[in-house]
């Protein structure tokens, strides 16, 4: 089971990340100049950015324990995941996978280059 505090650990350690309050002052975390996540309390749930919504709704179909959306997500990218129903490993890859798609490319890029996850070589999630 993952939390917001695991979302705010594995989002800041990806280069150029920084926290700022979204709505109703619940955390999101960007890259200039985008959003990659917000946590919504409500849902005890993090959106996340995904390649695109037919992405969306094959997640969703695939695990909708752990995946799912609202009305007002229709027409975007975005998933909602359940924390309570992902480990903080997926939670890494789906975080790190948002952050990825919204990043500067140079911010990417360097990520690549050093072959190295979100948490870093001797870190455990």
């Amino acid at each position: 089971m993952a939390t917001a505090d695991d979302v705010r650990r594995i989002a800041l350690k990806l280069p150029g990340a920084y926290e700022q309050p979204s709505h109703g002052g619940a955390p999101s975390y960007r890259t200039k100049p985008r959003a990659f996540a917000f946590i919504r309390e409500e849902w005890d749930a993090v959106v996340l950015y995904v390649a695109s919504e037919e992405d969306k709704h094959a997640l969703v179909a695939s695990a909708p324990d752990i995946f799912f959306t609202t009305a007002h997500y229709d027409g975007y990218a975005l998933v909602l995941v359940r924390l309570s129903a992902v480990d903080t490993q997926e939670l890494t890859e789906l975080v790190t996978e948002a952050w990825r798609l919204r990043a500067p490319k140079t911010h990417v890029q360097g990520f690549d280059a050093t072959a190295r996850g979100p948490l870093g070589d001797d870190e455990e999630p």
